[in-house]
């Protein structure tokens, strides 16, 4: 729970950190600091000191600013927790992501990554992606959560910048109706055919709208429920099925894994290049979905319970785990099952860095080279076993992104030197 203070301190920022802090340090005492860019000299507000070893604190005052700050678009980005880095130009943060991926992958499983981060698609400046909003309502007009905080901030009047435009009317028309709970889904953005539908859920009903909607990638049309699982940014789920396709290269015969598959999103790309597929997903209703999305096998359970019901031997897998990761257990599985590739889409920047490490605890089938050192040429990033290694096709694990990395939307990386950004605010 955030402990409010009334501190105020003066701090030279240094680096940046993931979640869209900097770090900076006083009186020996590492202080997290949001609303700043590294080698600023700020004046901030201390928001958390509960912890003797780290506090949490907001810039109040730049006694000292970088050439990349910038007035943020939207009039609350300073109060509302949804935005991190709009007080910073657009390509500069494409450079603070990249940096925060560097760092985690250096220094979680010693991995050397030399990129770059480039915009999902050309002339992005990182407003209007999100198709799926959570709102609460005060005063009857929508409002998202200050940050570390319970508190409600209001919307603009013209609805949050990053929200999709199709589906801000939608939001304060029916926050006027009073729920306390409003969720808006522009669905059907994928490609550029078509007009978006809106779906508004208000205090848990459908109030407006399709409950069950279809999104599109590439050739293929995936039924989702509408407060349902899917990637917010209209690009990330083509870019993200790109990137693991291009890593696991599938084919006829293959058979493989999709755990933590959702609706099917990595499996029905998998099957269609010619793959076996089996999935695992806790959501009994998203494993239906799945079912009719995708043809092939799918286990409604805990993936860590229920892989001893999937294939014993898989040729590729898709490791999609939620924000907390796979864990020990489900690594030693995957890898028992000796697949030759292995995709890890991740929704933190540091989860791909543990994979090699939880391989590397939980013991590789004998041949396979316990180092998984990267390989820069292997696509997407991937890590594997030595070439003189016994095992047929050594190990690789893709390490692709879907990745929050400052709290505001999805990162991808699709290749070693190219991290794709889906969103930037």
């Amino acid at each position: 729970m955030t402990q409010q203070t009334t501190a105020t301190l003066e701090l030279d920022l240094g680096p940046v950190a993931h979640g869209g802090f900097c770090v900076a340090r006083s009186e020996g005492r590492v202080v997290f600091v949001r609303g700043g860019l590294p080698g600023e000299r700020v004046r901030a507000q201390v928001i958390d000191d509960s912890k003797a070893s780290h506090w949490f604190a907001t810039a109040t005052e730049v006694l000292d600013a970088d050439e990349h700050r910038v007035d943020p678009v939207c009039p609350v980005a300073g109060e509302c927790g949804g935005c991190d880095f709009q007080h910073v130009e657009i390509g500069f943060q494409r450079e603070l992501k990249r940096r925060v991926v560097a760092e985690q992958l250096d220094r979680i499983a010693g991995i050397d990554w030399d990129g770059v981060v480039e915009p999902a698609r050309e002339g992005e400046d990182g407003l209007g992606w999100r198709t799926r909003m959570h709102y609460r309502t005060t005063g009857g007009v929508p409002a998202l959560r200050a940050f570390r905080s319970h508190d409600l901030v209001p919307v603009p009047d013209e609805g949050c910048p990053i929200a999709h435009p199709a589906g801000r009317p939608a939001a304060g028309r029916f926050a006027a109706e009073g729920p306390e709970d409003l969720q808006v889904t522009v669905s059907g953005t994928g490609t550029d055919a078509g007009t978006p539908r809106v779906s508004v859920l208000a205090d848990g009903a459908l109030v407006e709208g399709p409950a069950t909607v279809t999104e599109t990638v590439g050739p293929l049309g995936l039924k989702v429920d509408a407060d349902g699982f899917w990637q917010v940014h209209p690009q990330a789920a083509q870019v993200l099925t790109r990137a693991v396709l291009d890593g696991l290269e599938p084919g006829p015969g293959d058979k493989a894994l999709d755990l933590y598959c959702g609706v099917g999103l990595f499996a029905a790309s998998l099957a269609r290049a010619g793959a076996r597929v089996e999935g695992v997903e806790v959501s009994r209703r998203a494993v239906g979905l799945a079912r009719r999305n995708v043809e092939g096998r799918f286990v409604a359970g805990r993936t860590e319970r229920t892989m001893r019901q999937l294939a014993r031997h898989a040729d590729l897998v898709v490791l999609d785990p939620p924000r907390k990761g796979a864990g020990r257990r489900v690594v030693a599985d995957v890898v028992g099952r000796r697949p030759r590739a292995v995709a890890h889409v991740a929704c933190d920047p540091g989860l791909p860095g543990q994979g090699p490490v939880a391989v590397r605890r939980g013991g590789l089938p004998p041949g396979l080279d316990p180092r998984l050192r990267p390989v820069p040429d292997d696509p997407p990033c991937g890590v594997r076993g030595d070439p003189g290694s016994r095992c047929p096709g050594a190990v690789t694990a893709a390490q692709l992104f879907a990745t929050p990395l400052v709290g505001t939307g999805s990162s991808i990386l699709s290749s070693p030197a190219r991290l794709v950004s889906t969103t930037n605010r």
